[in-house]
C-alpha cells in the first residue's frame, strides 16, 4: 500500500486523500507536505494541520480513500 501512496503522491494536480488503517482509523493527507514515506519503504508518516505526527506501520494501511469518495482498497 505504501507504493499505492507513493504513486497518489505524484498525480498533478494533487488530490487529497484518507489513509485508512486495519483499525479502521483514517488519517487525512490534505497536501503532499502532510505526508512522508521515506525512500526505502517502511513506515508511513503523516501530520495534521497541528503537527502532531502518527507513524504507521505500511502493513497496517488498508485503503486509500480520495475525497471524492473512491476508495482504493487492498
Amino acid at each position: 500500500m505504501t507504493g499505492d501512496i507513493r504513486k497518489h503522491l505524484e498525480v498533478t494536480p494533487f488530490v487529497p486523500f484518507i489513509v485508512r488503517t486495519s483499525d479502521g482509523r483514517e488519517y487525512p493527507v490534505p497536501t503532499v507536505d502532510h505526508v512522508y514515506l521515506p525512500p526505502s519503504g517502511g513506515p508511513v508518516v503523516i501530520s495534521d494541520e497541528a503537527g502532531v505526527v502518527v507513524v504507521l506501520p505500511g502493513l497496517m494501511i488498508t485503503a486509500l480513500v480520495h475525497t471524492n469518495g473512491c476508495d482504493h482498497s487492498t
